[in-house]
């Protein structure tokens, strides 16, 4: 099923084809709507006083579509466009079902109100909102869900206009700037499918007479220079609409000072008194359109056409009316055509008027909104005249060459810096995003535990029980074959199979993985698609390492601290190195850095490695300068060479095999992994200075990086420098201390439950040998809103100790709120010199989400803490 569901073009396509469907439905219903409400205004200023009917039905209106945007959508308000284009861009601007619900109510209401403003960017608007809204049901990358938003902009406007062309010119021209495959075809799908169903549903943009649909336009070669005319006139009336528009803008905002209802509502109110001193066929906008467009006005009725609407226009619109330009461009434009091809006409004989009317729709249009080739197809298909598409060319890019020089950028562009959001300074800004940059090669685990598929049910349960992990890769001879999750395991239940069954016949075969190359961002595409926590990361078949949601949350994270994440540094480089008989079954690494801990620190590995029967590796990391690279930097290894052999003693004296190095590098926990990696290392003990902590850190850079990507067991060491004053414990100055002050006396283990506590238990029968006289505390913190705490785990864990050490164990079971607070109470109380914790079940970096607990013990406590993470 997964297979199925993975993302193809057979997906994209299903999804334009909802999405094109889904605008043209939106598109119909805001015409027929808001086609019924102006009927209905209209027929009221007929049956009564035009100067009362029209004003208050345009302040009614206008302030309900105000309430209405401003208590629910404030993103509804103005054209929708801005706000498309932004969030095409990238910026924090809501697109969903919520937006274009409002969208379309608001601008029903206005467009009802008689307002001077179109349905055409609000139709944009909504199938943007509409398919964003989708995207978010089906879960998808942040690409597709871009060009998802873009297609049911396009289709949006193919169905308002009853023009698929335009749809997809719009998208490529004005919206991506792509054109690219996917783009082109989903936008012509989308667009196709909105322009078809909005012709079939009756959502015609452009309503013509029988009369004007079958004439024909007229070009002549002499007519160019008109045309050319007509051209730098639309561009400058562009400029002067668009200069006017901001200056409405100002106003309402500066001077008014009003809330969006009333400003609204003036605007219609003002619309309406204007409306109702022209003549009657100025109270339909459409029917406005088509009086031009047949060649039925004179030059004086033309001219109030422009004129209202030029005002009106700038009045309702700056007033944050949701309404588009698109609709009174395409008035201004013919309107301005038809009187130059009234003038044309007149003095030189030349040309029709409506052939001129056509071609100011398509000037206006290209020099308000900038995209020339949209306006030319965009009236072409509204009247499939071929005649036109010379003149129009013609006076579409002169228009547009004029406003550019005059208004440089498209108005949408101006209306978000205006808002204060600049789309030229964000793109000049290269902004390649972290997970484009990085791949699953750079931050994946490569240390995996796996089943073999002949594991029996009941070693899989197992398996399962004694893990933090929720699901196993399964592997045979290096290859992934399948994988096995703790949710497999709840459905394996439901069917009763017996504990023998073998692990192939109940994992998951073939399951989704990555390649090492593969980008963070198609990794948590995959992750979010199929609602996955982790992924195998694979090289063929071979399995190499894993990654999960925390990996990539962490690679972030480093981004932000400014910690290097990615591709490594160069490779560091041995100038000192010893070695002794591999006669051990292990090998314990100790990286030594302060030479004032650097004793307390081999004590504690030794013990660990004589118990385990391991070998003892000592690293001193030398750090070289980032312009040079490691094997060539100059190093003097005196002091590292000392520390070393005090190390070589120690070791001795433990009856220890021991090897040294030196490493030069760029970044010590480089140095630390690469040596873990080399040299087979099955366990790490490190020291830990706990310095306050930093964003996006809870150890520290190089603790939390080993802690995160070691593949072996890490036991992290704060050491403590304790003595005793009046019965009470307290911190002395470091610099004044011995190596002999750090006491292991007595010993705290408290209980968290996971496997890695398991492994703080195994291990303290080591730590015991580094005194002659151990008392061990076992405590376990319940809360308190238990009335019977269950102790049988601390009982077991205490009857464990005493069997492998001889020595007194006590057990302490304890109610509190805080488990940190409780333990620190009881290591201050007692007079503990050292705690060893285990992680939580979730894992130490984890913790970080509700509170690392262990951090927060180790920071508040003035012992020794140890902090054991299993592998």
């Amino acid at each position: 099923m997964r297979q199925l569901l993975r993302p193809t073009r057979r997906l994209a396509i299903i999804e334009a084809s909802l999405i094109g469907l889904v605008a043209a439905l939106a598109s119909v219903l805001l015409k027929v709507s808001s086609g019924w409400l102006g009927g209905w205004r209209v027929s009221a200023s007929y049956d009564s006083s035009p100067w009362i009917a029209l004003p208050i039905i345009g302040f009614c209106f206008g302030f309900l579509a105000g309430v209405l945007v401003e208590k629910f959508a404030p993103e509804a308000s103005g054209s929708g466009i801005p706000q498309v284009k932004a969030a095409l861009a990238g910026f924090p601007i809501s697109l969903s079902w919520r937006v274009a619900l409002v969208k379309l109510l608001g601008s029903i209401l206005a467009l009802g109100s008689g307002m001077t403003v179109g349905r055409q960017g609000p139709t944009v608007q909504v199938g943007a909102a509409l398919a964003a809204q989708m995207s978010k049901w089906v879960p998808t990358s942040p690409e597709h869900r871009k060009q998802l938003i873009a297609c049911g902009a396009g289709a949006g406007l193919a169905a308002a206009f009853n023009a698929p062309l335009a749809g997809v010119l719009f998208v490529v021209e004005e919206l991506l700037h792509d054109v690219s495959g996917f783009t082109l075809g989903t936008a012509i799908l989308a667009s196709f499918i909105g322009g078809v169903v909005s012709r079939l549903l009756g959502g015609g943009s452009l309503e013509l007479t029988t009369e004007l649909a079958a004439s024909s336009s007229t070009f002549s070669f002499p007519e160019i220079p008109c045309f050319l005319f007509l051209g730098v006139l639309a561009g400058l009336f562009s400029a002067l609409f668009c200069q006017g528009i901001f200056l409405g803008l100002r106003f309402w905002r500066y001077k008014l000072k009003l809330s969006l209802p009333w400003r609204i509502g003036i605007a219609g109110l003002i619309s309406g008194l204007v409306i109702a001193t022209l003549p009657i066929f100025f109270r339909d906008n459409a029917g406005l359109r088509e009086f031009v467009l047949t060649g039925s006005a004179n030059w004086s009725i033309a001219t109030q056409v422009f004129l209202a609407h030029f005002v009106l226009t700038i009045i309702a619109f700056s007033s944050g009316t949701p309404g588009g330009l698109f609709a009174p461009s395409l008035i201004l434009g013919s309107t301005l055509g038809y009187l130059v091809g009234l003038g044309t006409n007149h003095f030189l004989d030349l040309g029709t008027p409506t052939t001129y009317a056509f071609a100011g729709m398509g000037a206006f249009f290209s020099a308000v909104s900038k995209v020339p080739i949209t306006a030319i197809v965009i009236v072409f298909e509204m009247t499939t005249d071929f005649n036109l598409v010379l003149p129009l060319m013609i006076a579409a890019c002169t228009s547009f060459w004029v406003a550019e020089v005059l208004m440089p950028r498209s108005f949408y562009d101006r209306i978000l810096q205006w808002n204060g959001i600049d789309l030229d300074k964000y793109k000049e800004t290269p902004k390649e995003g972290l997970l484009e940059q990085l791949t699953a090669e750079d931050v994946m685990q490569r240390r995996v535990e796996t089943l073999t598929s002949k594991m029996t049910l009941d070693e899989v349960v197992q398996a399962f029980s004694k893990s933090h992990h929720r699901g196993f890769p399964v592997v045979d001879n290096g290859k992934l074959l399948g994988i096995i999750t703790q949710s497999d395991l709840a459905k394996i239940g439901q069917r009763l199979l017996d504990f023998n069954t073998t692990l192939d016949k109940i994992m998951t075969p073939q399951p989704i993985s990555v390649e090492p190359n593969t980008s963070l961002a198609d990794v948590l595409f995959l992750l979010n698609r199929y609602e996955l926590s982790r992924l195998p990361v694979v090289e063929g078949r071979r399995l190499v390492g894993i990654i999960t949601r925390a990996d990539i949350i962490r690679a972030e994270a480093d981004h932000l601290v400014g910690v290097q994440t990615g591709p490594q540094p160069e490779p560091t480089y041995i100038v000192y190195q010893t070695r002794s008989p591999s006669i051990g079954k292990g090998r314990l690494l100790v990286p030594l850095a302060n030479p004032q801990t650097a004793q307390s620190l081999l004590q504690i590995a030794a013990a660990i490695a004589r118990d385990r029967d391991y070998e003892l590796d000592c690293l001193q990391v030398i750090i070289a300068p980032r312009h040079t690279t490691p094997s060539e930097a100059k190093v003097r290894t005196t002091k590292s060479r000392r520390l070393l052999r005090q190390a070589e003693i120690t070791a001795k004296k433990w009856g220890v095999p021991i090897h040294t190095q030196i490493r030069v590098a760029h970044d010590p926990a480089q140095a630390i992994l690469e040596t873990i990696k080399t040299e087979h290392i099955d366990l790490i003990v490190m020291g830990w200075n706990p310095t306050p902590p930093t964003r996006g850190r809870i150890f520290g850079h190089v603790v939390d990086t080993v802690i995160r990507q070691a593949a072996c067991e890490v036991i992290v060491v704060k050491l403590g420098h304790l003595t005793s004053v009046n019965g009470f414990l307290s911190f002395k100055n470091k610099a004044k201390l011995t190596q002999d002050q750090v006491t292991f006396n007595r010993w705290l283990l408290p209980m968290a439950g996971g496997p890695n506590a398991e492994e703080a238990i195994q291990l303290l029968p080591a730590l015991c040998k580094l005194s002659d006289d151990c008392e061990v505390r076992i405590t376990q913190v319940f809360s308190k809103s238990k009335s019977l705490p269950d102790t049988k785990g601390l009982e077991k864990a205490a009857k464990f100790l005493s069997n492998q050490i001889n020595h007194p164990v006590i057990t302490i079971p304890v109610c509190a709120t805080s488990v940190s607070e409780a333990v620190i109470d009881i290591a201050c109380k007692d007079q503990c010199d050292a705690i060893i914790l285990g992680a939580s079940r979730d894992g130490l970096l984890q913790q970080v989400i509700k509170g690392n607990i262990p951090e927060a013990i180790a920071r508040g406590c003035d012992c020794t803490v140890i902090l054991v993470r299993g592998v």
